[in-house]
């Protein structure tokens, strides 16, 4: 197969640029990498050799691939060493002055059709190609860290970057065996702004009272599903790491309510209290994320009535139905998608944003708890109840006896506008949704980023479509209402949606 780039040159020694050096090599690149600091390129080279061998020893890479990818790695004495290169990529510091010097420097050293590749995560493709000469030349190759592992890579175009460049990063991106993802410059790109949610939510619950650190993790993981908790990612990301890019982003958007960043976590950077590091973050260390408490307890149920249907609440009726409980249904849809079941003498309501206060005032009900919303209640470990303040203890257990019955575990947590999960979900689709009506990205785009980026079991478009749009629509409208915060409006590609009964994806 014809190599769309042949040699490459690489700018920058650290983690990053080393990985992004063996990554080149490893597809038949020959690649030059180059650092300001004296040895740096060379010793990077020297431990990747030995990463490499690594990985023979263990069967994961023949013996040959080892070497001949060692061999393709080249430590370069001077940018003037770059003048044959048809694709440089720097990997430095988070500086635009720098980038700009830099690119401006090998534009007088390389070809004219040498393609100039940023790995920024952060700053303007379009700010650094203003500094060039041939701005059209310039693209942003974000690859994730550890690049060799890391599938993901973003491939970002300025507003003066020639598509036909583009297409060729994103050609030897796939060569390379990553996954490539198109988006336009802009603040985060796709992955840094479209998981911003994920931790301001964690803050905003913790900060609100609704659970404890261990609590709200314990939830997104096994009720959300997702990989790691909101506090344990950001312990292994590194506070101040993930501080520094939610300001970046917040400050671009001009300061939205959307991305504003945690007193919380303001005090604890300020505090040198950065996660795992330090040795001390959300949770101190080596000793880590503590063992999940005792669940609550509560009576069996016999019977479930199914007051008001909701798509979102189908699975676990299912799984109800399949733990011998019957199930007497009043074939009642709810339009908004929450739905609503009566267990011993608790109504148990699906979140829709609003507390479970809120929902016994606005219906006028008794005993209502509260449901957080699962990723998948056909199969979760774990759910979220909270209860109203006119409900009582009785019935709470009533409702938790439920989910115990079923082998559900469960965590009782007060009784807060869209709990854990929903309000999660809700925003991150919010935001996903706001980067398709932004043209950042398409819908298909973001969700292969969030989930080859940061891990997640699926695209946060996908799981509003699967949940229900209607559902996620009403979370959002209820908690921008309940809390007069601005960062919960909805996008209009949502609302669009909403009324045009459509979807985020096309049906597989």
């Amino acid at each position: 197969m014809t190599q769309t780039f042949k040699t490459v040159g690489v700018v920058g020694a650290g983690t990053m640029g080393a990985g992004i050096a063996q990554v080149a090599a490893a597809a038949g690149c020959t690649v030059k990498l180059f650092d300001a600091r004296d040895g740096a390129a060379q010793a990077a080279i020297t431990k990747s050799k030995e990463s490499l061998q690594a990985l023979a020893n263990k069967g994961k890479l023949t013996p040959e691939a080892a070497a001949s990818t060692a061999a393709r790695m080249h430590p370069a004495t001077d940018l003037n060493d770059f003048h044959d290169c048809d694709l440089v990529i720097e990997a430095i510091i988070e500086d635009l002055a720098a980038k700009q010097a830099l690119f401006k420097s090998l534009e007088s050293i390389c070809a004219e059709s040498t393609v100039m590749a940023t790995n920024t995560s952060s700053i303007s493709v379009t700010a650094i190609g203003a500094a060039l000469a041939r701005p059209e030349n310039l693209v942003g190759m974000h690859f994730f860290n550890p690049a060799p592992i890391l599938p993901l890579v973003e491939v970002v175009s300025g507003q003066l970057t020639a598509s036909a460049v583009a297409d060729r990063v994103e050609a030897a991106s796939r060569e390379w065996k990553k996954t490539p993802v198109r988006c336009k410059s802009s603040p985060g790109f796709i992955v840094n702004r479209v998981a911003r949610p994920y931790y301001g939510e964690a803050f905003r619950v913790l900060e609100s009272g609704g659970a404890d650190v261990a609590t709200i993790d314990l939830v997104l993981r096994e009720a959300g599903g997702f990989k790691m908790g909101a506090f344990e990612l950001l312990d292994l990301i590194g506070l101040d790491v993930n501080l520094m890019v939610t300001k970046s982003v917040w400050n671009a958007y001009y300061q939205d309510a959307r991305y504003r960043p945690s007193l919380t976590q303001e005090e604890m950077v300020a505090g040198g209290m950065h996660g795992r590091k330090t040795g001390r973050g959300f949770y101190t260390y080596p000793a880590g994320v503590p063992a999940a408490p005792a669940s609550a307890f509560g009576p069996a149920p016999t019977m479930v009535q199914y007051l008001s249907e909701s798509d979102a609440l189908d699975p676990l009726m299912e799984r109800i139905k399949a733990g011998g409980i019957k199930i007497q249904s009043r074939k009642e849809d709810d339009p908004l998608g929450a739905g609503q079941f009566r267990v011993g003498n608790a109504v148990v309501c699906l979140s829709d944003g609003r507390s479970a206060t809120q929902i016994a005032y606005e219906e006028d009900l008794h005993n209502v708890v509260t449901l957080d919303l699962a990723r998948d209640f056909s199969m979760c470990k774990r759910v979220a109840l909270a209860k109203g303040d006119e409900t009582t203890t009785a019935a709470l257990a009533d409702a938790v006896g439920l989910f115990r019955a079923l082998g559900i575990e469960v965590s009782v947590i007060d009784d807060i506008p869209g709990m854990i999960v929903a309000r999660t979900l809700a925003m991150l689709a919010n935001e996903g949704a706001d980067a398709v009506l932004q043209g950042v990205s398409s819908a298909e785009g973001v969700d292969t980023a969030m989930k080859l980026g940061v891990n997640h079991p699926e695209g946060p478009l996908a799981a509003a479509d699967r949940i229900g749009l209607n559902l996620i629509n009403a979370i959002l409208v209820n908690m921008h209402s309940h809390t007069g915060d601005d960062r919960y409006r909805q996008s209009m590609l949502l609302q669009r949606k909403v009324w045009g009964e459509g979807a985020f994806r096309d049906p597989q």
